[in-house]
């Protein structure tokens, strides 16, 4: 119809084209063998085929072998490295990029894609997901259906997009498979209010052909249309289009053209401008070759007149090729209604999303018509099911916990409501409000008489609740059933101990009773020394006995602090004094250390041999226990707070244990109620903490997942948790056993010092002797020869007179 209508209008033209049509029906061997036949038998100038397809590839190099252009009419863009094929329908990409667009002015960050599963479907996959990810939009699911899917494929499918709770779905599908779709779809309750379909050219180009069934199953769905003016050109066209149709193929249903048929059109149309304005003549279409037969690509026969019709039809612009009824960047955004559709706004790569094709200056803010969504809705969806058949989300929530502080699920008499507080659900409700979209839920109480959570975890995989919130561990039988959020809590168990009863004496603890001894009498003989040396030369330490016994003790005591105030005259006592200074020094730190290494955190060894309580029913002596090396017959099942305190403050001795064994934050909310009578050990981290149960494959599970982690780098969680743990605990990070309890400081670590101090102490003993006995000594001489000298004159007198006067008169000079 197209080759006739262009040479009526142009007879003066020195060529003709002629028209060889083959159906491939579908199979790609007979597309590649009808592509064989035709350069083979027929010697074709140009191949147009209709879409891209599995034999793309092939067609492609075979086109480029034989310099045959390759024409196109499929959306997907084609590939730069086969210059010979060239796309003449739009582009698939700028199509995507108003699908992005639309999906962002209504806010929505998230969908479901379906498409099929075949070569062009595959390739726009990877597209659309790399421009939603460009614009900071995700593909929360996405499901690939086969071209022979069944119904109950379909309905298989179907039913893991409802467990999404994703309401924006994404359809590229073909019209048959689509119309399947939309069918199900209905059946499943997913075309009333509150979900979003939008559906790609694909299936909207040619909506006309579907059946009327399908139409009212699509209602409220917004699809993107390749734009074809609305001319009078155009309804020419399809006014012949329609009496072509009924002369040849009166037996058969009428279709109405369509976007796809007005591309083919337009493309005969322009093949044939561009044969003529080449000029090619068909005997000289091919230069000699070995021939197809053979199927030697390496020496295959070439086209001559391929390479200028190439020419021709690059050197033009795609708007100067199809211009003629189309515009090839532009889309129309239609709302199906009943049976039609109806036209909401246009997607334009220059404009972007506009209500009109040409949008002026002052055009209204609004860039849409008022659109029915499904269900005939006038309200826009959210991105996400707020509510799934008319219900919002059903949390379960544990209502026999052990501690309120996490979970508190209380009833109210006067209002006859149930009321849920702690630590998780203020987590769940922060957590909540950081999602882009609003959700709908409700808290459904879940008792358990058995005390464990793996029952209430396991009733999300039976779709009986939507979600869990509470005090839930995460451990890998449960993931098993369900997803788990990022722990929001501390991670692992530890253990909480007795702490000793307030001593008054405790400050005599760093240092054993020998030490104590042994420095004490250091002072009393330092003080001693120093007496003994500074007594018969320096006044201060002289007087009556008490002043100089209480000289020398206060000496001896201001030494622990520096204080002394005395002056030294001998350079011995300032030796002893500055070796014993040193001592003091050492002894003083060693003891303030020890004492606040005690004062920090009362540390206990636990053996294997100790009896460790633990909370009945729960996964502890099953996973726990046995990686602690625990005894299995020192282990007693308590079941409640209350329960341990009694069990730690018997003890062992009566019938109680040494210590409790639990998760970290059960055991920072045990020791914020008795904050003086108990410690937490921390051990090590065996366990994953608490965290939110969904569905498996759930969104929102991640999206919640997300909100944690803002909540913990805002320090909000940080904050949440000091509020219902009012303790603010620091509990010892340890591996598989609690540290040794430090021991007292002994003699024995200061035995050198001691010893140093003791030698200086001799030498300066010594050398006072040294001295003591040098001066009585002296004395004692000159008395012997003042003595002895006065005898000896007495006798000289009696006997030598004379010799007397001489010596009187020698020392009167």
């Amino acid at each position: 119809m197209a080759v006739q209508e262009f040479y009526n209008q142009n007879k003066g033209y020195r060529t003709r084209i002629a028209l060889h049509v083959r159906d491939s029906r579908g199979d790609s061997l007979n597309c590649i063998a009808a592509a064989l036949d035709l350069l083979e038998n027929v010697e074709v100038n140009t191949i147009i085929i209709p879409k891209i397809s599995n034999e793309e590839l092939f067609l492609a190099r075979l086109a480029d072998k034989a310099n045959v252009p390759l024409l196109s009419l499929s959306s997907i863009p084609s590939s730069n490295k086969h210059p010979y094929i060239i796309q003449f329908g739009t582009d698939e990409n700028n199509q995507f990029h108003g699908i992005s667009a639309f999906l962002q002015a209504f806010r929505w960050r998230r969908c479901v894609f379906l498409y099929e599963d075949t070569a062009d479907a595959r390739q726009a996959q990877t597209y659309i997901h790399d421009i939603l990810r460009e614009n900071h939009l995700d593909v929360a699911y996405q499901t690939a259906f086969s071209l022979q899917a069944t119904d109950d494929q379909i309905i298989g499918e179907l039913h893991k997009v409802m467990m999404m709770k994703v309401s924006i779905i994404l359809v590229h599908l073909s019209p048959s498979l689509a119309s399947q779709v939309f069918i199900n779809a209905k059946i499943l309750g997913m075309m009333s209010k509150g979900f979003g379909w939008i559906v790609t050219s694909k299936t909207m180009n040619f909506l006309d052909s579907l059946d009327s069934s399908v139409y009212k199953s699509m209602r409220g769905v917004i699809g993107f249309k390749s734009y074809v003016s609305e001319s009078s050109k155009i309804q020419n066209l399809t006014l012949r289009w329609r009496k072509e149709f009924q002369q040849t193929e009166s037996d058969m249903e009428f279709w109405e053209l369509n976007t796809f048929g007005v591309q083919a059109y337009s493309a005969a149309w322009a093949l044939a401008e561009v044969i003529e304005s080449a000029g090619i003549k068909h005997s000289q279409n091919w230069a000699k070759g070995v021939g197809l037969k053979q199927l030697d690509l390496a020496r295959l026969r070439v086209s001559n007149s391929g390479s200028a019709i190439l020419s021709k039809i690059t050197s033009r612009k795609s708007g100067e090729l199809l211009g003629k009824f189309h515009h090839l960047d532009t889309y129309e955004i239609l709302n199906v209604i009943c049976r039609g559709e109806r036209r909401v706004g246009f997607w334009n790569s220059a404009y972007g999303l506009t209500k009109e094709i040409n949008p002026s200056i002052n055009s209204s803010a609004n860039i849409f018509e008022n659109i029915i969504w499904p269900g005939f809705s006038i309200t826009a969806p959210e991105s996400f099911l707020a509510k799934m058949n008319g219900k919002s989300f059903r949390i379960g929530i544990p209502a026999n916990g052990r501690f309120p502080e996490l979970v508190g699920v209380n009833h109210d008499q006067q209002s006859n409501k149930t009321i849920f507080k702690g630590f998780c659900i203020e987590v769940f409700r922060a957590a909540v409000d950081k999602l882009p979209y609003e959700i709908s839920f409700e808290y459904i109480p879940f008792y358990n008489h058995h005390g464990s959570y793996s029952d209430l975890v396991y009733q999300i995989s039976l779709q009986n609740y939507d979600a869990a919130v509470g005090d839930i561990t995460i451990l890998s039988n449960r993931s098993t059933y369900v997803d788990f959020t990022v722990p929001y809590s501390s991670l692992g168990l530890g253990f909480v101990v007795k702490l000793d009863d307030k001593d008054p004496w405790f400050f005599l603890k760093p240092l054993q009773p020998e030490l104590w001894i042994m420095s004490a009498c250091s002072f009393f003989l330092i003080g001693f020394i120093i007496w003994l040396v500074e007594h018969p030369i320096n006044e201060e330490f002289q007087g009556p006995p008490a002043q100089q016994i209480g000289t020398a003790a206060w000496f001896a005591a201001s030494t622990l602090v520096y204080a002394h105030r005395e002056r030294l005259r001998s350079n011995v006592s300032r030796f002893v004094v500055v070796v014993w200074l040193f001592v003091v020094l050492i002894l003083t730190s060693s003891y303030t250390a020890k004492l606040s290494s005690l004062l920090t955190v009362e540390q206990i060894k636990l053996t294997k041999s100790d009896y460790i309580g633990y909370s009945a029913n729960s996964f502890i002596p099953a996973t726990s226990v046995s990686n602690l090396n625990f005894k299995d017959d020192r282990l007693k099942p308590l079941q409640s707070p209350e329960d341990y305190d009694k069990a730690l403050r018997q003890g062992r001795k009566k019938g109680g244990v040494d210590a409790i064994l639990e998760e970290l934050p059960y055991l920072k909310i045990f020791v914020a109620r008795y904050p003086q009578d108990y410690a937490v050990i921390e051990s090590s981290m065996i366990t994953g903490g608490f965290g939110f149960a969904f569905p498996k494959g759930s969104t929102m599970g991640r999206d919640i997942s997300k909100a944690i982690a803002e909540l913990r780098e805002e320090g909000k969680l940080q904050h949440m948790e000091t509020k219902w743990f009012s303790s603010q605990l620091s509990p010892i990070s340890q591996d598989t056993e609690p540290p040794y309890k430090p021991s007292s400081l002994s003699v024995d670590y200061f035995f050198g010092l001691f010893l140093l101090s003791w030698i200086s102490k001799s030498i300066a003993v010594f050398i006072v002797f040294v001295l003591l006995l040098r001066e009585k000594l002296s004395i004692n001489y000159y008395m012997f020869v003042a003595l002895t000298r006065g005898k000896l004159m007495l006798i000289l007198r009696y006997l030598y007179p004379r010799m007397v006067d001489i010596i009187d008169r020698e020392d009167a000079r």
